[in-house]
């Protein structure tokens, strides 16, 4: 593995694709941020947090903008978990640090936009 930034990329012109991409990411960062997992993420279900109730889908309607359903980031998180989840299980077996790869609160590089 080399040093340079990676990330996903999609065929030029398809824009929704991309926004799409780009939510998802932002949402898996968001859900560690909030501290939502693939395992307590029903206890969120009935939050009083606007924030949180934007991104589970029940407010903003970020997801019929994307051409989803407005749960799209609930049915993400409840599948794969959040993006500490998705690392542990996948790249802390190849004994990766987080080092950068950590969220903003922690001292590393991850933030996500808000969700409007």
């Amino acid at each position: 593995m080399s040093k340079e930034p990676l990330g996903p990329a999609v065929r030029h012109g398809d824009d929704q694709w991309l926004d799409i991409i780009k939510w998802v990411a932002f949402g898996l960062i968001q859900a560690e941020e909030f501290g939502i997992t693939s395992q307590n993420i029903g206890s969120f279900a009935d939050s009083k947090d606007p924030n949180i109730r934007r991104f589970l889908g029940a407010d903003g309607g970020l997801g019929t903008m994307l051409g989803l359903s407005d749960d799209f980031m609930t049915r993400v998180v409840r599948l794969v978990g959040n993006y500490g989840e998705m690392f542990e299980r996948h790249l802390q077996p190849l004994h990766l640090a987080r080092g950068v790869n950590t969220l903003w609160t922690q001292g590393g590089l991850l933030y996500s936009p808000p969700f409007r």
